[in-house]
């Protein structure tokens, strides 16, 4: 990774107190990274602070809700106080209802879309105010096959991914006008094994549940930090078979998709029996506790992707499939020959 001032990177990442955001604020930490951490919850921070110490690395807890633009520039300019230029910002914070659109209230639509598309908006607005003058810097937005193919039953979580995949490319081609060397991609991820589906709101019978297969975040972190780095080669990083499926699928299939999202979308996100009606929830305040960054799902989770590791080796596989064709045309040549 690339910085702008010494060898040390100074990243900011959000939503870092639990879930994939706690998976890569450890990685970045086992880089001897500085990394600013941004949520709500002090107990899912201070653990995140200590682990990434742990590691060698440096942290600063910062305890705030990303639907504040205030709160956002604030933690920006603490960051850089204390830490130096900030050379990547990862925006990963998010809140979801579970819920037919039916049953939904304004208020819900409301929240969800402050935190999960206007808290990137915020901290790639509190980014680019720094970024830009040093010509500098990496935004990645971790975003979700959901961004291209919604699912039933998360209406306001999936409007906001796809609102942030708009934002995102319209951005990119105003840093290619103007020349920038600041960089901006985005990591789509697949299911994924977090707490957060321990104290998401929810309207279902039954527990809620990422659609399987399911990843450990661990799996989403080694994409999410690849996609960094490779931030001016790569647009976006699609990360897991099941997320490239969607994908490619809602361009080609996406009648199908709509008919076998409505016959199976509902049991797929639900498992394990009824749920108490006053479950706790995390939408308005946080869930108090350090959750870590794995959820329930340990015993059903891979912790590879075959296909994230043949996006990462693509030069590689690329290479050696040239090579192949080499040896076999200079094979079929020498045959001619004799």
């Amino acid at each position: 990774m690339q910085t702008s001032h010494d060898q040390t990177p100074v990243v900011v990442v959000t939503g870092a107190s639990a879930g994939v955001g706690r998976a890569v604020a450890r990685a970045y930490g086992r880089r001897r990274a500085k990394v600013g951490l941004v949520a709500r919850g002090v107990d899912g921070l201070n653990g995140a602070r200590r682990e990434i110490e742990e590691s060698g690395g440096q942290a600063l807890a910062l305890p705030l809700d990303v639907a504040d633009a205030g709160a956002v520039e604030q933690a920006a300019e603490e960051v850089e106080r204390q830490l130096g230029p900030i050379d990547t910002w990862v925006n990963m914070a998010m809140a979801s209802v579970f819920s037919p659109v039916k049953d939904m209230q304004p208020d819900e639509y409301k929240r969800v879309t402050e935190v999960t598309y206007l808290g990137y908006v915020y901290g790639t607005l509190a980014a680019l105010k720094r970024m830009l003058p040093r010509d500098h810097g990496t935004i990645v937005q971790v975003s979700s096959a959901l961004a291209y193919r919604s699912i039933p039953l998360q209406s306001a979580y999936c409007a906001s991914k796809h609102a942030i995949k708009g934002f995102t490319e319209s951005l990119r081609t105003e840093l290619l006008h103007d020349h920038s060397n600041v960089k901006v991609t985005m990591a789509h991820l697949p299911a994924v094994n977090t707490p957060q589906f321990n104290w998401v709101k929810s309207r279902l019978p039954h527990k809620p549940q990422p659609v399987p297969p399911i990843f450990q975040p661990e799996v989403a972190a080694e994409g999410i930090l690849f996609a960094a780095d490779q931030a001016g080669k790569r647009r976006d990083l699609i990360i897991g078979w099941p997320s490239w499926k969607a994908i490619w699928g809602e361009k080609f299939v996406a009648g199908y998709i709509d008919r076998v999202l409505a016959r199976d979308g509902y049991s797929a996100q639900q498992y394990d029996g009824t749920v108490s009606t006053d479950r706790q929830n995390n939408l308005w305040e946080p869930v108090a506790g350090d959750w870590g960054a794995h959820g329930d799902f340990d015993d059903r989770a891979h912790d590879s992707s075959w296909q994230l590791w043949v996006e990462m080796h693509r030069g590689l596989l690329t290479a050696a499939g040239a090579g192949v064709a080499t040896l076999a045309a200079l094979g079929a040549v020498a045959l001619r020959r004799h």
